[in-house]
């Protein structure tokens, strides 16, 4: 091969080549073609590539990802998107436990509450060390070393015996947690870009929003086979498994060369070339307050629904579930709808129906329209959670290839630090029994300064269109 290689395209290292002769060229698009001879590769990512001898039917490879096959690339959702999960389960397996540890402990709502907050935080510290971290040193080893954190602390959860004990637990739950999305947003983001970046991410952002809401039904599932402390070893088998998976089948997908490109050598480098970009930080506030309108509901729900509309734990579980799906109807619509029109077209949509909905539930709420006059308007707002997740991860990441993890632990970390301090409002403005109105007044105040955030910092019509 002649030594023409453009810097800026990623070139992983092969571990096995099958190479007759071949010559590289520079196109237009800064990409490489294969203009003469035959090459096979295998990389330690499992991408194969095949160049036959007709320079005409050559594929022009943007992305290492580009070449990896389609079954290969279904693998690594699978994986990447059970790490994902593992945040969101981390933080709310136990929601359905709420009553449960109120009685058990004998303390208030609002204490049971902190333990919630104490998660959100540690998963938003965790994720601002892990995700520098792993453009320093590579991805696997702060994963595999911060998921076995997590099976330690759930092991201690379990076997807490006061809520303060229970709570520190949690937090270094939070920490443990936080190595899996971090990872698996900047592996995509190493792999893949433009409209094939999208797909990706929508499909963690499926995960990532679905795992939220899906996650107390399987917690009010658990709840009713066993005891609060079974949910705790639930999760310890889970991060255990997820240490193996990534231990075995998790390739290291950032090349040493790569961690010590010009400009992004320090911690410092990254943080400050991903902060000092005006749309990431408008892109932060949204992601933000998405999150705190999801979480406010989270956070409530176990006690509008169950205490004040009678639900039982397994009821309040098959609510989560409808409202999951219009999570995943979002997902799926925006991951076509960002491709084809643009991310930030896609947010205008959605903020605008956060906003909406939220005042909805208010309304229904104040005419005495009870239950349903709740959750109908209630999966309008989930579903336009579902638009927003990955059109904030495609903004936030799609500008940023060379700090991928620095961008989405800052991504990550404000999403559940700003959640967890927002979140736990609603039972102390509630004074006493937490209403669907407390609930939706914290939501539609987050929705208005996401919108805010939208049209003031991030600007829609000065976003260019994603590459091809």
């Amino acid at each position: 091969m002649n030594d023409s290689t453009p810097s800026d395209v990623p070139t992983p290292d092969f571990e096995h080549t099958d190479l007759e002769r071949t010559d590289l060229e520079r196109t237009p698009t800064g990409s490489i073609r294969a203009i003469t001879g035959t090459i096979r590769t295998s990389t330690p990512t499992g991408a194969i590539r095949v160049l036959g001898p007709n320079p005409a039917t050559a594929p022009i490879m943007l992305h290492p990802g580009d070449a990896i096959s389609h079954r290969r690339r279904v693998l690594y959702i699978i994986l990447l998107g059970a790490l994902t999960a593992l945040g969101p389960f981390t933080i709310d397996l136990y929601l359905p436990a709420f009553p449960v540890l109120e009685s058990d402990f004998q303390t208030t709502s609002a204490a049971i509450q902190l333990t919630l907050t104490g998660t959100m935080i540690g998963f938003a510290v965790g994720q601002l060390v892990v995700g520098p971290l792993s453009d320093k040193v590579g991805r696997r080893i702060p994963l595999v070393t911060v998921t076995a954190l997590h099976v330690l602390a759930s092991v201690a959860a379990a076997v807490a015996p006061d809520l303060l004990l229970l709570g520190g637990a949690r937090v270094v739950m939070g920490i443990g947690a936080a190595a899996g999305g971090v990872v698996a947003m900047a592996v995509v983001r190493d792999l893949f870009g433009g409209r094939r970046l999208v797909v990706m991410l929508s499909r963690l952002a499926l995960v990532s929003g679905v795992a939220p809401v899906a996650a107390p039904l399987i917690g009010s599932w658990l709840l009713g086979v066993m005891p609060w402390r079974g949910i705790f070893i639930v999760l310890a088998a889970y991060g255990a498994v997820m240490f193996l998976a990534a231990l075995i089948f998790i390739p290291e997908t950032l090349p040493k060369e790569r961690r010590h490109e010009r400009g992004s050598t320090t911690i410092w480098q990254r943080y400050r070339s991903v902060l000092s970009d005006r749309v990431f930080l408008g892109v932060l506030v949204i992601g933000g307050m998405t999150f705190s309108g999801l979480f406010s509901y989270l956070s409530a729900s176990p006690f509008l629904f169950q205490e004040t509309h009678g639900l039982n734990a397994q009821e309040y579980g098959w609510l989560f579930a409808v409202n999951s799906v219009g999570v995943v109807l979002g997902v799926q619509a925006a991951s076509r709808l960002a491709a084809r029109f643009g991310p930030q077209w896609v947010l205008a949509f959605s903020t605008a129906v956060l906003l909406l909905s939220g005042t909805a539930i208010i309304v229904c709420d104040q005419v005495g329209l009870g239950f349903w006059g709740t959750v109908i308007p209630l999966f309008v707002f989930m579903t336009a959670c579902g638009f927003s997740f990955p059109c904030v991860q495609v903004l936030a990441l799609d500008r940023h290839g060379k700090a991928a993890g620095t961008a989405a632990s800052i991504l990550g970390a404000s999403n559940n630090g700003i959640a967890a301090i927002i979140s736990p409002v609603v039972g102390f403005v509630s004074a006493g029994a937490i209403t669907a109105t407390t609930m939706a007044s914290v939501m539609v105040g987050c929705a208005v300064v996401g919108t805010l955030a939208l049209w003031l910092i991030v600007r829609p019509r000065t976003v260019g269109m994603l590459a091809p």
